[in-house]
């Protein structure tokens, strides 16, 4: 059985890679289209900066941001961003499926709630407790 090759909307990672950005615009969801053309914000400038730093071998750090609401665009395929939740910084590996998405949507805010046993003074019968 052939592999499949990887493909975004009928694009290769490598036309992908090489398409600029007004092409790929035309590619993505009317959502992330409208934000694109709009540009960049400054902390959206600074992580593409940072990135393409990372890539060239200049920046060893594990990049690091608050920006959830960066649309992933070819130029950050195959980096690893560390993308803050609200309490931490969770790593995020950039593929070809997560391409006209926010990195907002790979880190979850929010944990299950998860209680353990009843308090005292939650039910009538935990109160009998305390008195024995």
């Amino acid at each position: 059985m052939a592999k499949k090759e990887s493909t975004y909307r009928g694009k290769s990672l490598d036309e992908l890679k090489n398409m600029d950005l007004n092409d790929f615009i035309k590619l993505v969801p009317s959502r992330a289209r409208r934000t694109l053309k709009r540009g960049f914000t400054d902390a959206q400038k600074k992580l593409l900066l940072k990135v393409k730093n990372a890539q060239a071998g200049k920046f060893k750090k594990p990049i690091k941001t608050h920006c959830r609401n960066m649309i992933v665009i070819p130029q950050l395929l195959g980096t690893n961003i560390h993308v803050y939740n609200g309490k931490e910084f969770i790593p995020v590996e950039i593929t070809y499926e997560k391409l006209g998405k926010y990195l907002g949507e790979f880190t979850t805010t929010r944990k299950k709630v998860e209680h353990s046993a009843p308090g005292i003074g939650a039910t009538k019968s935990s109160a009998a407790m305390s008195v024995k």
